[in-house]
């Protein structure tokens, strides 16, 4: 069915903003709106779900969206009194477009695609109520209490989900087993992947052995703390904390919570659609090794670093479910859409079996990086990061969570904690072998191109 039959929905967006001219002005998303109706009944196929969802994902919103807070003290404080960006704490762009655009960083200039990496510039500052600009400690550095976060690519994040949800599946039903077993010590192993141990005793789960993931076993790969389980509910929070657009499903319909005049702002069907189309992006790739970059594999496996960078993960499925609302701790409830990631753009090599090759180099899981990477917000995980994917590392620089690293050698001798071993391990290569584990990383390479649908 043409996409242009079916938008005959149009939600009412209610605004009322002193001092802006209406006349001739209109919501940058257009009065065409995606309706979470729509979705759930199949009047959008995969490809205008995806089309759909790339317009949302690139428009650039405006205050008659309902980008931005409204007034103190119902939103948040703006610099310059501009009643629209704050720049630290959120309220810092415009589109998810102006954060996610670096397709690779390896070539000059560089190549720019839909759903890439951000720079250090568009860094996004969480948290902090301190920032000693000046050194006015006399310590030496700015300090800052807070998170300096930078945007990773969105490539390859369909196979990335659906890791995670069979993941959860089998770390939920080992919660099961132990619930039946009272007393009795479950491994909490899935897909090769150690997160410790579980018992049920004196009517309750004791949750002290398990590792590097949350007590509640949900495996959340998105974030560098995996906060979110899914690609949705990353841009729930990114919605409201970048743009200050506010989801219908978090405040509810016809709600103007941030107090800007505007209700409605972003509609369940439209996060829908964002959601298919970033989790059916472009994968990464690995482009052919030379004798020289098969001698750095080796070495990368030998020094433990794939012990945590695994090099692939395969899934059980070929199909993506997509789900509304998301019950995290049970992937398979409420699917309204079913992806085959097989499929192009995302086209994950299959395997015997019905699942898919996905050639992440990680594990899903979290770990201590030690004081060096440390964050400084005084919590629990400040020194706790999920392991960084390596695919489309040679595309891919600044490194690390916010960017300090501009070189891959950089970025492993800023190694430490959980990873201390293998920093050190490196450290004392000779020359030719740290070149040859080099080449081996620049083997591993962003999309070639990203389809413009």
């Amino acid at each position: 069915m043409s996409i242009s039959r079916i938008f005959v929905v149009f939600v009412p967006v209610i605004f009322q903003i002193a001092g802006v001219a209406a006349a001739g002005e209109s919501p940058a998303l257009g009065g065409a709106r995606i309706t979470q109706a729509m979705v759930a009944d199949g009047d959008l196929s995969t490809a205008e779900m995806r089309r759909e969802g790339r317009r949302v994902f690139t428009t650039p919103f405006n205050v008659l969206d309902g980008l931005g807070d409204g007034p103190l003290p119902t939103g948040r404080p703006t610099l310059q009194a501009n009643g629209m960006f704050l720049r630290v704490n959120g309220l810092d762009s415009q589109t998810c477009l102006e954060c996610h655009t670096i397709l690779s960083s390896a070539t000059i200039p560089a190549r720019f695609a839909v759903g890439g990496a951000g720079g250090v510039s568009t860094n996004a500052m969480a948290g902090p109520t301190e920032i000693d600009v000046d050194d006015s400690d006399d310590n030496g550095f700015a300090a800052f209490n807070g998170r300096f976060i930078n945007p990773p690519f969105l490539f390859g994040a369909g196979g990335v989900e659906l890791l995670a949800k069979e993941m959860t599946d089998d770390l939920q039903a080992l919660r099961a087993d132990a619930e039946q077993g009272p007393g009795q010590v479950v491994s909490l192993i899935t897909k090769g992947i150690d997160f410790g141990t579980i018992v049920f005793e004196d009517g309750d789960f004791d949750t002290s052995a398990v590792e590097g993931v949350a007590a509640d076993l949900v495996v959340r790969p998105f974030g560098r703390k995996g906060e979110f389980a899914t690609v949705r509910a990353f841009d729930v929070g990114a919605m409201q904390f970048h743009l200050g657009m506010q989801p219908t499903e978090v405040v509810g319909d016809d709600v103007d919570e941030d107090g800007d005049g505007v209700a409605n702002e972003i509609l369940a069907g439209e996060l829908s659609v964002l959601h298919v189309f970033g989790t059916t992006l472009e994968r990464p790739r690995q482009i052919r090794m030379n004798a020289e970059a098969r001698s750095g594999a080796t070495t990368f496996a030998a020094l433990g670093c794939a012990d945590c960078h695994v090099p692939e993960l395969l899934t059980r499925s070929r199909r993506l479910g997509v789900s509304f609302p998301e019950i995290e701790t049970d992937p398979s409830a409420n699917v309204f859409a079913s992806l085959d990631l097989s499929h192009a753009p995302s086209k994950f090599r299959r395997v015997p079996g019905g699942g898919l090759r996905v050639p992440l180099f990680a594990d899903l899981k979290r770990h201590d990086m030690g004081a060096a990477l440390a964050e400084s917000t005084g919590g629990a995980l400040d020194a706790h990061f999920t392991t960084a994917r390596l695919w489309g590392v040679a595309d891919s620089a600044p490194y690390l969570h916010d960017g300090r690293a501009t070189t891959l050698t950089e970025a492993i001798l800023l190694h430490g904690g959980e990873a201390e071993a293998a920093r050190v391990g490196f450290d004392g290569l000779s020359e030719p072998e740290k070149d040859a584990v080099l080449e081996f990383l620049r083997t591993l390479r962003t999309p070639r191109t990203v389809r413009g649908r």
